[in-house]
């Protein structure tokens, strides 16, 4: 189940929200539980038990952990969660991506064929493990209290609203929550709000230059200007298919009294790389600022360790979206980029505008992100090398009329629109999350009639990070 359905949006989500506030406030954990575990199961009901045994485990870790009457015993706890976790993301992520690589060597060597296994990856193993991590984590430090009790860790980890494409949350942000919460009409209205306009995001900007997307990026031989158009449109698309996600995951945790932590400060204003993941994606670059990239020395060990670190966060923060070389490049153009910022002398990576100005700054970060998006969409590297191609202009220049042809109109209005919604915290000289001017009091009803009659003439379409 995905949240823009007509089965979610007048089934599941009126018949969640009933029962959560019918019950006392002692059994609402229980029906969140309840909830998160029809939701994941209309999906594939055997994975339900390995999301809720990672999270069973993962308390258990923890609680022993907090209970250990030694430095060493409390270690070996930790140890066991984090790489319980990892293994069984590692199972299932990487084994084929492992087994595929070692096939195309052995092949190369004349040694046969290594056989990989049909593995199917479960939706949303990535978030939940990094939670899971942190939650162990976090509590052996004591950053983090021990759950109270066991439906509401199961009820943390299965979390409905964000369990499939996060944000990524951390227990000790919502602990607090769990025990005492507040509900109320403005605030209950404050998500509806948060969730049409995240509905409207996905179905009436993502969802309509999709398609356009898809197109581009199987061209062969692109031009210039196409292979530019096919990472301007994909920018758009995965902005507002991602940001619309976690709008709807906000507005879902505000209705029944959660406040996560914002994902998403409009990114493509940014004027660096640094400052670029400091808006992208929030809850991830600060869970990889804490429990990789300071672990692993962050900037303790003087200039070549802080530039290996940058490096090897960004890496591993690429592999943790896909199996793939592609996403190994993208984690090295990105950490290549912050190094290099740092290299300059900028920790908040202002270095930019310093040199080439506010208005130069932002131009260069934004061409650096989508050519970064390029590896980031291509299903391999022989596709990204062909958009690329196209890109510096290594195929013609103009946009040849079958593929303007084949691009609808609302294709188009779709990306402007995508843009122009953007780019308007600077144009407005409002450096905040995304706003637009002050909408009419019926606006939210607009976009959610909007979203819905534009969602029913469409076949579903699943979020993008769903894959990751």
């Amino acid at each position: 189940m995905i949240f823009s359905t007509p089965m979610f949006i007048f089934g599941f989500l009126p018949g969640f929200l009933l029962l959560y506030y019918v019950v006392p406030r002692s059994g609402r954990s229980p029906v969140i539980l309840l909830a998160s575990a029809v939701f994941y199961a209309w999906w594939r009901l055997d994975f339900l038990a390995l999301v809720l045994a990672m999270a069973f485990g993962s308390y258990v870790c923890a609680a022993m952990a907090n209970r250990a009457a030694s430095a060493q015993t409390r270690k070996a706890w930790v140890s066991l969660g984090v790489i319980g976790n990892l293994s069984v993301l590692g199972y299932f992520k990487y084994t084929n991506f492992v087994l595929g690589n070692a096939d195309a060597l052995w092949q190369a060597l004349g040694r046969g064929e290594v056989t990989s296994p049909e593995i199917i990856l479960p939706i949303g193993l990535s978030f939940l493990t990094f939670q899971c991590i942190s939650y162990v984590i976090d509590v052996a430090r004591g950053d983090a209290p021990p759950a109270r009790n066991i439906w509401d860790f199961l009820a943390f980890s299965t979390l409905f609203p964000q369990l499939i494409a996060g944000p990524v949350l951390r227990y000790k942000d919502l602990a607090d929550q769990f025990q005492t919460r507040s509900h109320s009409l403005a605030q209950f209205l404050m998500g509806v709000r948060r969730f049409a306009l995240g509905l409207a995001m996905k179905i009436l900007i993502a969802d309509s230059v999709a398609p356009m997307v898809d197109r581009l990026f199987t061209l062969q031989d692109p031009t210039l200007v196409e292979g530019w158009l096919a990472a301007s449109a994909y920018s758009v698309q995965l902005f507002f298919d991602f940001a619309g996600y976690s709008a709807m995951a906000i507005g879902l945790g505000l209705m029944i009294g959660f406040r996560f932590i914002e994902n998403f400060n409009a990114p493509y204003i940014s004027q660096s790389v640094t400052e670029f993941w400091q808006r992208w994606h929030i809850s991830l670059s600060t869970w990889l600022r804490d429990y990789l990239y300071i672990p692993l020395g962050g900037n303790r060990g003087g200039a070549v360790k802080t530039y290996r670190n940058l490096l090897l966060t960004m890496v591993l923060g690429g592999i943790w979206h896909g199996a793939n070389w592609t996403f190994v490049l993208w984690g090295i153009w990105h950490g290549g980029w912050m190094a290099v910022e740092r290299a300059l002398g900028s920790k908040s990576g202002a270095v930019w505008s310093r040199h080439i100005g506010s208005v130069g700054a932002w131009g260069f970060t934004l061409v650096l992100v989508m050519l970064g998006w390029v590896v980031f969409r291509a299903p391999d590297l022989a596709t990204a090398g062909q958009v690329y191609a196209g890109m510096f202009g290594l195929n013609g220049l103009a946009l040849r009329g079958e593929v303007w042809m084949l691009c609808k109109p609302t294709e188009w209005l779709a990306m402007w629109l995508g843009w122009a919604i953007a780019l308007w915290p600077m144009m407005s000289a409002a450096r905040v999350n995304l706003r637009l001017p002050q909408a009419p009091r019926f606006g939210t009803l607009l976009l959610l009639l909007s979203a819905v009659l534009v969602m029913q003439a469409r076949s579903d379409s699943p979020f993008l990070y769903f894959q990751f």
